[in-house]
């Protein structure tokens, strides 16, 4: 097509024209796809990432170019994908990780998380094991002649061993250990090393490793001299708490603790009275110990029957022995019960749990005795705390949660149940924080074999998620045939946590299956996570509209044939929507309402004669004051004649004669005057009436009526 030169002077390039077209075409496209996805946030854009163009730089001298090989090499040693090792043993070929691997783990960090760090927790174990060898053994040698001079450098070889481990601890753990300032966890070296030694911790250890050892050079080996390592006891308790934090069954350890603490002050008992019968001279009386046999364990067999106060010993004979035997009763009484209380305390602690699933269980049998429960509801009830117990360990997880904030609820319920929901199709697409909040106001329940879930004509309020068992869903005539079996991660009755009139009426009876452990979400609950995630409440109301198209919609009933001749004829077609308008009603209602007016204006009263000059005016002022457009909502109202100032005359509808006033227009009436509602008005006029449908520029209002009211042309 050629193109008309334009007033320049030059004509447009077809060439470049069509190019612009479709440049034009393709933005319309793409503004398409922009407008469907501000509507629905769900679609993601069909265009990708654009890539950087490669931007032309100057070539890099020869040094910086030796810089970029080496970090290549060292990008592409990395990148190697690692040889696997294997070890050949026997007939068999283990796979083992690389000695790297394990210099890797064992190199010590710059700073130490004590709460974390399970390297931290096996050096203190080993600072342990030092500490418990010099309390235990440093009495035993110091009183009972078990250090020979044939065996003394085994003794001095292993507490050279003890004396490295703590100078170790001091000079290179410790000093690493991070520590807590104002909340804030202090990492930095310098404030590490300065915190460590302003503390009572470090004196201490600092004390415990003191040589003093070098006076076995002046007064022999004398174990009396390595006293002060047993100052080294903050290790210690510091050990058994990280031990139990990181232990799944932590009384256990308490239990073989506490035992440990009975032990060690019997041993403790049992070198006092060695050295006491040494005192008193080995054999000497009859209080004394002998000499004979094992002289450990004679001594600890005295200790045991004295702390525990069994009796049948042989009595004191001197003052000293007196003395000494009342001490040990004493102490005996005050330790050993001590001891006992605490035992009773860690096994007490251990079965908590189960007293309180005992005393519920009790208290429940109980009342149903009371009340005279049926045996069948009452072993309905004891199966389901049986099952809950062993199923989870408590009757009530919220309870434990409950104990603490929010955040750690929340990790927990993320690590539990978060892979379940997350299988929903329901809430795929929605907003991650969404169903993180959702997570902590789900309710877990229990359900024996045979327990119904839901009934068939219920009003459902929640909808349920299966976390572990299987339901059936029944249905049929007698309501026993097994529709169909849903799983773990299945979801049922979210047409009525979703529909946005609520009150839906359940479809079918739902039965647990064996035991069935299910997740409860309720409309209210669910309503109130959405008030804050505008997004996934889009998102989830149009995925409701799609499941109540699909399962909302009740089933059609058969088609009911019609008797008689009325088979003869097709079925009565709708009346259109125009003359419906027009009516001002359906059906049968706005046919009778017409012919009720139409009797009305057949008996109603002509009124009396208007003065000609003053109507003539009136019917001028008013075709100036027309308009070429009017919307009819309700009904066509007529225009009446202004009629004379007659009370008799104010209550009637006026009709005036024939005139050439438009009859379409509405005149404002006089104070005095009432207009009368739904009377049309018949007049002969110069006028010609259009009347039109339009569709509503608003979404959602169907179409307006419009009425033009044109002049008719002289011939």
């Amino acid at each position: 097509s050629t193109q008309k030169p334009a007033s320049s002077g030059f004509q447009t390039n077809e060439y470049v024209d069509a190019q612009l077209q479709d440049i034009v075409k393709k933005m319309r496209e793409r503004t398409t796809v922009y407008k469907e996805k501000l509507n629905d946030p769900v679609l993601s854009s069909p265009e990708g990432s654009p890539e950087p163009s490669p931007s032309k730089k100057k070539p890099p001298p020869k040094e910086e170019k030796k810089e970029e090989k080496k970090e290549e090499k060292k990008e592409e040693a990395e990148a190697k994908p690692e040889e696997d090792h294997y070890c050949d043993m026997l007939c068999c070929k283990f796979k083992k990780p690389p000695l790297k691997k394990y210099l890797e783990y064992l190199q010590l960090p710059e700073s130490i998380d004590s709460y974390t760090d399970r390297r931290y927790v096996a050096w203190l174990m080993l600072v342990t094991i030092a500490y418990n060898w010099n309390c235990w053994f440093i009495p035993l040698r110091f009183v009972f002649p078990y250090q020979t001079p044939s065996n003394t450098i085994y003794w001095v070889a292993v507490d050279i061993i003890c004396d490295i481990c703590y100078l170790c601890d001091l000079l290179i753990f410790q000093p690493r250990v991070q520590f807590l300032k104002g909340g804030d966890i202090i990492s930095d070296k310098v404030e590490m090393k300065k915190f460590y030694h302003s503390s009572m911790k470090f004196r201490l250890d600092v004390i415990s490793v003191l040589p003093f050892d070098v006076l076995y050079f002046f007064f022999g080996f004398n174990p009396a001299f390595r006293a002060n390592k047993m100052l080294k006891h903050n290790t210690f308790f510091e050990f058994n708490d990280r031990l139990e934090a990181i232990l799944d069954k932590a009384y256990i350890y308490r239990v073989i603790r506490t035992t440990g603490y009975l032990l060690f002050i019997l041993h403790v008992n049992a070198c006092l009275y060695y050295w006491a019968s040494d005192y008193e001279g080995l054999g000497s009386t009859r209080w004394v110990y002998d000499g004979q046999g094992n002289m450990y364990l004679r001594c600890y067999y005295w200790a045991v029957r004295t702390l525990i106060t069994i009796g049948g010993l042989p009595e004191p004979q001197t003052l000293f022995e007196i003395i000494f035997q009342l001490l040990n009763f004493f102490l005996g009484v005050f330790v050993f019960s001590s001891l006992i209380g605490q035992m009773r305390d860690v096994i007490g602690a251990a079965t908590a749990g189960q007293n309180y699933y005992r005393s519920c269980m009790d208290n429940t049998v109980s009342y149903m005795n009371t009340y005279t429960i049926p045996k069948l509801v009452q072993n309905r009830v004891r199966t389901w705390y049986e099952y809950t117990w062993d199923s989870q360990g408590m009757l009530d997880e919220s309870e434990l949660l409950e104990q603490m904030p929010v955040k750690m609820q929340l990790a927990i319920a993320i690590d539990v149940n978060f892979a379940i929901v997350n299988k929903v199709d329901l809430f795929k697409g929605c907003d991650t924080q969404m169903i993180y909040d959702m997570l902590l106001r789900l309710k877990s329940i229990v359900y024996l074999p045979g327990d119904f879930v839901c009934k068939k004509g219920e009003i459902g309020r929640e909808m349920y998620i299966i976390k572990q068992g299987e339901v059936q869903v029944l249905g049929g005539p007698d309501g026993t045939k097994v529709l169909v079996t849903l799983k773990a991660g299945a979801v049922f009755g979210e047409i009525s946590l979703l529909a946005a009139g609520g009150g839906n009426r359940r479809t079918a009876n739902v039965v647990a299956h064996g035991f069935a452990n299910l997740f409860i979400l309720d409309k209210k609950t669910l309503n109130e996570i959405l008030v804050h995630y505008p997004d996934s409440e889009k998102l989830l109301k149009k995925k409701a509209k799609v499941l109540l198209k699909q399962k909302g919609k009740p089933a059609p009933g058969p088609v009911q044939q019609p008797r008689g001749l009325a088979g003869l004829f097709g079925q009565k077609q709708e009346t259109p929507k125009m003359f419906k308008a027009l009516l001002g009603g359906k059906g049968k209602e706005g046919f009778a309402k017409l012919l009720q007016l139409k009797r009305q204006e057949d008996t109603e009263v002509m009124p009396q004669k208007i003065d000609t000059s003053r109507k003539k005016q009136a019917n001028k002022k008013i075709f100036e004051e027309s308009k070429d457009e009017i919307k009819f909502t309700k009904t066509l109202k007529g225009t009446p004649a202004e009629a004379e100032n007659k009370p008799e005359q104010e209550k009637k509808p006026v009709e005036p004669a024939a005139s050439s006033a438009p009859p379409a227009q509405k005149k404002e009436p006089n104070a005095d005057t009432k207009p009368t509602p739904g009377v049309m008005q018949r007049e002969t006029s110069k006028e010609s009436l259009i009347i039109s449908m339009s569709p509503s520029p608003t979404a959602g209002e169907g179409e307006i009526l419009k009425v033009e009211v044109k002049e008719k042309k002289k011939k």
